[in-house]
């Protein structure tokens, strides 16, 4: 059975690695915007908008799982910072707080033609930080543009104070989650190859 994981996040990558999963990955081409007000609807609408982009490139039938993740706050949704300026201004304004990570998910199952579509949120908490200690986040963080806001798995991980719900979700995709959800479509992990299985 194909998977294929509609995203080119390392984080994400590293999860299904971690899984020891055996999948393909494409990325979307469609600009990806939602006007959603409320977060979880948000990160939903555009995993949406990247699974059906891959969908439309595949030319055979996959489970298709796609992700877009947020940093929310105060009304607020963080994504991945444009500049080093844009990066430690976010800091500035969590440093102290209590966040939300939230992640959107979608299943895209082209073998059964279903769909399955769900978020999750994490509390981030992150301690109260000095300008000094920000500068050099932000110039020495060799991923501060690619996350949102803070890379947790890199050298953020100084200003993060505790986690409620599950830690995955903040680097991307909780497995437990996504997993629940592909029971619910009929499948196993058995059903998925591992890699390595074709060298055996």
């Amino acid at each position: 059975m194909k998977l294929v994981l509609a995203s080119a996040s390392k984080q994400r990558q590293d999860i299904f690695d971690m899984l020891g999963l055996k999948y393909e990955i494409m990325t979307s081409d469609e600009e990806e915007i939602s006007n959603a007000k409320d977060p979880g609807k948000y990160v939903e609408e555009l995993s949406i908008i990247k699974a059906n982009s891959v969908a439309k490139k595949l030319k055979e039938k996959a489970i298709i799982i796609s992700a877009d993740s947020i940093i929310y706050m105060d009304g607020k949704v963080y994504e991945k910072p444009k500049t080093k300026e844009e990066a430690f201004k976010n800091i500035k304004e969590m440093a102290g707080k209590k966040t939300y990570a939230y992640t959107g998910v979608t299943i895209k199952d082209l073998y059964k033609n279903k769909e399955k579509t769900f978020h999750d949120v994490c509390a981030v908490y992150i301690s109260k930080v000095e300008d000094e200690d920000i500068n050099w986040y932000v110039n020495n963080e060799e991923n501060v543009l690619k996350r949102c806001g803070y890379a947790i798995l890199g050298k953020g991980a100084i200003f993060l104070e505790k986690i409620e719900g599950d830690y995955n979700t903040l680097f991307g995709i909780s497995p437990n989650k996504a997993y629940k959800e592909l029971k619910e479509l009929g499948y196993k992990i058995s059903d998925f190859e591992l890699k390595g299985d074709e060298n055996e």
